[in-house]
C-alpha cells in the first residue's frame, strides 16, 4: 500500500495534466497557457519531494519520493506535449 498509493494518485493526476495539456494544443492557445499545467505539476513535485525527503523521512517519506517522481515524469511529457508547434 505504500508503493500502491502513490503511484495511483500519480497515474490520476498525470493523465489529467495530460489531459488539459492535449486540451489546450487541441484548442491552439498560447504556449504559455499551454506549458501552465507542466509547470503546476513540476512545482508540486518539487514540493512533495521536499516534504517526502526533508520533513517526513525514512518510509514514510518515500511514498512522497515515489509520487513526486512519478508526477515528474508526466510534467516532462506534458511539457512536449505543450512544446510541439500547432497545426
Amino acid at each position: 500500500m505504500m508503493i500502491g498509493g502513490p503511484l495511483l494518485i500519480a497515474l490520476l493526476l498525470g493523465v489529467l495534466v495530460l489531459l488539459v495539456t492535449w486540451l489546450f494544443r487541441k484548442m491552439k492557445w498560447n504556449k504559455v497557457i499551454r506549458m501552465n499545467p507542466s509547470i503546476l505539476t513540476l512545482m508540486a513535485a518539487a514540493v512533495l519531494f521536499y516534504i517526502g525527503y526533508v520533513e517526513v523521512r525514512g518510509f514514510k517519506g518515500a511514498g512522497y519520493l515515489f509520487l513526486s517522481v512519478c508526477l515528474l515524469l508526466f510534467a516532462t511529457a506534458a511539457f512536449i506535449i505543450a512544446k510541439k508547434p500547432v497545426r
